[in-house]
């Protein structure tokens, strides 16, 4: 019997709204939630509790033993920094999640000098029950980002980190509740995940819907 393609669901709305309600069992959730410069209306402090809210209800909305994967890049603001990690450890915290690993990807050559934000970005994931089985550890440091399908895209190469480590969770779904263009999505199909997304922009929901995995052009 011929195994049906994995589907591609993509909604335009509110990613929120979406996590109100708790995925079924098969469900795993990978996204980046937007910078504080994507909502700008809430301002620094009042987007950093918005934040940590959001993370803690995307663990909440999934099961026990499922995952919940993180894709954030830190930020300077008035000099100061804004560790996203940080964030994401809170809001798991307060759902009652722990972290399985934490890895580190670097955006740019190491040794690389940059403005405004640094050179790597944090991938991270939580459950509340599951636990990391002995011998599956992979590396900490994804030496590159990957391909990006535009600037606020997550890499190619976090993408199939997240991705395959969901797939081997027992999840047969991938639930991207703020994705942008689809990058997750791609992956997802790729490793033969369904795939439901959610983006407020009409214009990003559009491209999400035919996204390509860049690693494998489907």
């Amino acid at each position: 019997m011929t195994t049906p393609p994995p589907t591609r669901i993509v909604h335009q709305g509110d990613g929120i709204a979406f996590l109100a309600d708790r995925l079924p069992a098969d469900h795993a959730i990978f996204t980046s939630l937007p910078d504080h410069s994507e909502l700008p209306e809430l301002g620094v402090e009042g987007w950093r509790t918005w934040f940590v809210d959001t993370v803690a209800l995307a663990c909440r909305a999934v099961t026990d033993d499922a995952v919940a994967v993180f894709y954030q890049t830190d930020v300077k603001h008035d000099g100061r920094w804004i560790d996203k990690g940080h964030l994401v450890l809170s809001g798991a915290d307060a759902a009652g999640s722990h972290a399985l690993w934490h890895k580190i990807v670097c955006r740019v050559p190491p040794g690389t000098t940059t403005f405004g934000r640094p050179a790597y970005a944090h991938l991270l994931c939580v459950s509340r029950e599951r636990r990391l089985a002995p011998g599956a550890s992979t590396p900490d440091v994804l030496p590159a980002l990957g391909a990006m399908s535009w600037s606020r895209a997550m890499g190619a190469a976090a993408c199939e980190t997240a991705v395959a480590f969901i797939a081997t969770t027992g999840a047969r779904v991938l639930v991207d509740p703020f994705c942008g263009q689809g990058s997750a999505l791609a992956a997802a199909n790729a490793h033969g995940l369904d795939a439901i997304g959610v983006e407020l922009s009409r214009r990003r929901a559009a491209k999400a819907r035919s996204a390509t995995h860049p690693v494998t052009g489907t």
